[in-house]
């Protein structure tokens, strides 16, 4: 079984790379071929395939056999846990701001 930690390294590495958050916004529209989803990018459609085998392996995009084409769909699922993860320190990035800012109000 993948741990929690594990889930959650797979997917900022897998949106820690700019194409492969574009695949991902492009997605966020409806489903798309690989053909599709490599056509905005000057690399090659092999280099795509490897971006989507990341996004894969984090859970982030099925992608189906429709004949000899593959279709990807996005799955956000792994993206809010990662964001729930954020939730969980944004109290306390806010009580820190919060110190700081006050004392700041107090200097002269």
């Amino acid at each position: 079984m993948v741990t929690i930690s594990k889930r959650l390294d797979q997917t900022f590495a897998a949106l820690s790379d700019a194409t492969r958050r574009a695949i991902l916004a492009r997605l966020a529209d409806g489903d798309a071929t690989v053909g599709e989803l490599a056509a905005p990018f000057d690399v090659s459609r092999p280099a795509i395939s490897k971006h989507l085998r990341v996004l894969e392996r984090a859970g982030l995009v099925e992608r189906t056999k429709d004949g000899r084409m593959s279709r990807c769909a996005l799955d956000a699922r792994p993206m809010k846990e990662a964001a729930g993860w954020v939730e969980d320190y944004r109290g306390f990035w806010e009580g820190q701001l919060a110190a700081l800012s006050r004392y700041f109000e107090t200097k002269p």
